[in-house]
C-alpha cells in the first residue's frame, strides 16, 4: 500500500499508467466486453464498478487536451443517440477529475472495438450494466 494512492490502483494497473506514453489509450470495459479478443494486455478488476475504476484511473492519469476528444464510449446498438444511465456517471466521474471542458464522445460499437484493438491495454471491471465501456487518451502532466 502506498499513501496518496487509490487502492484500486494495483501494482499491474499502475504499472500500466505509469508506461503509457502522451497520445496512448486505455480501455476500461464492462463484463461482457470481448477483452482477451481484442489483443491487448488485458488487467483485470473483477467485482469492481467501471465508474470507480474510472475515478481511480482518472486521479493519476491526466487526459489528453491537445485534441479534440479524449474519452469515448460506445455508442448503444441500433440507437446512436441513446443515453444509457452510466454514461452520466462517466460524465460526472471526468469532470470531477478533469473539469468541465472535457466531454463524453461517442463511438458507433465496431469503431469502439477497432479503437481498443490499438489501445495500450484493456482493464476489464465488474461492470455489470449494459455499455460500461470507456476509452481514455492519455495527456501530458504540466508543470506547476
Amino acid at each position: 500500500m502506498l499513501k496518496g494512492l487509490d487502492p484500486v490502483l494495483g501494482p499491474d494497473l499502475l504499472g500500466t499508467l505509469r508506461a503509457m506514453g502522451h497520445g496512448d489509450d486505455i480501455a476500461i470495459v464492462d463484463t461482457n466486453f470481448p477483452a482477451a479478443a481484442m489483443g491487448r494486455p488485458v488487467i483485470r478488476l473483477d467485482g469492481l464498478p467501471a465508474t470507480r475504476v474510472l475515478d481511480a484511473v482518472l486521479s493519476v492519469l491526466p487526459l489528453d487536451d491537445f485534441t479534440p476528444e479524449a474519452a469515448w464510449r460506445m455508442e448503444v446498438v441500433g440507437d446512436a443517440g441513446a443515453e444509457m444511465p452510466i454514461f452520466d456517471e462517466f460524465r460526472r466521474v471526468i469532470v470531477a477529475r478533469e473539469g468541465a471542458s472535457f466531454r463524453l464522445a461517442s463511438l458507433e460499437r465496431f469503431a469502439f472495438y477497432e479503437r481498443v484493438r490499438k489501445a495500450f491495454a484493456v482493464v476489464v471491471s465488474g461492470e455489470t450494466r449494459l455499455y460500461g465501456n470507456i476509452l481514455l487518451k492519455k495527456g501530458v502532466v504540466r508543470p506547476d
